[in-house]
């Protein structure tokens, strides 16, 4: 009985506590959110170095081989710093799950509890959207950008890349896809929390589009037309997208 009468005190302190964070006690929060998020970097990065050289060989070069590309080590540790580069992108791409556990973790005491049923989906598709976006990157946004990169220029002029130009390329054109590809799950979120509507949407469908346009412009990596129209075309159907999943989001509110 007294274990019991315990365990109740605990959860009403802590359900209080919840809604009576100070300002300290967020910030001491989002340090320990973020150690957890570097711990899980680490961790991830230690498990992808030992198949390095199978990610870069197979993965990360195999589009340049595909379109006979020559690529150019121009520093001494060049190879030796690509190595870690691609250990620590991998190690952040394998620990997403954890990354979005804690980051929907620090805002959790700000839910009600018809929200925080939601986190386990919410993860879960947030790693599927990310991981999409790595996806159609990869297949899609990348050969367009090198074979336009590669196919411009003259008769005189000879395109060979240096490596880790085309490195930063091909990392730089993933990620922003698959923060892009974030969209539709921002947008259940605000609508579960009632701060976004697919009236306001498609109000504002203009407006999303002229925003939308100047985004890809910026999140695209290259100064390219290529890379950046195949970055503003999955933007707009994203964003149609988000409409639907915040009707659906609002109707099962």
């Amino acid at each position: 009985m007294a274990v019991k009468e315990l365990e109740e005190s605990t959860e009403t302190r802590s359900g209080r506590n919840d809604h009576e964070m100070s300002f300290l006690d967020h910030l001491e929060e989002l340090r320990l959110r973020l150690i957890r998020i570097a711990l899980g970097v680490v961790i991830g990065m230690a498990i992808t170095l030992a198949f390095n050289s199978y990610i870069i060989d197979y993965f990360l070069l195999l589009p340049a081989k595909n379109l006979g590309l020559t690529l150019q080590n121009l520093r001494p540790f060049g190879q030796l710093f690509l190595y870690f580069e691609v250990g620590i992108v991998s190690g952040i791409i394998l620990s997403l799950p954890n990354v979005f556990y804690q980051l929907w973790k620090f805002i959790y005491p700000a839910l009600e509890g018809k929200e925080r049923k939601y986190i386990f989906y919410i993860v879960l598709f947030s790693t599927l959207c990310f991981l999409a976006g790595i996806v159609f990157a990869y297949f899609v946004m990348i050969p367009l950008t090198l074979n336009f990169a590669a196919s411009f220029g003259t008769e005189t002029i000879k395109n060979e890349f240096s490596l880790d130009e085309y490195m930063n390329l091909i990392i730089s054109i993933m990620l922003a896809s698959g923060t892009v590809f974030e969209l539709p799950m921002i947008s259940f979120f605000l609508s579960k929390l009632g701060l976004l509507s697919p009236e306001f949407m498609r109000k504002y469908r203009r407006h999303a589009i002229v925003i939308l346009m100047i985004a890809a412009a910026f999140l695209s990596p290259g100064t390219d037309p290529v890379s950046q129209v195949m970055l503003a075309i999955p933007l707009l159907i994203l964003y149609e997208i988000s409409i639907a999943i915040s009707k659906w989001a609002v109707k099962k509110n």
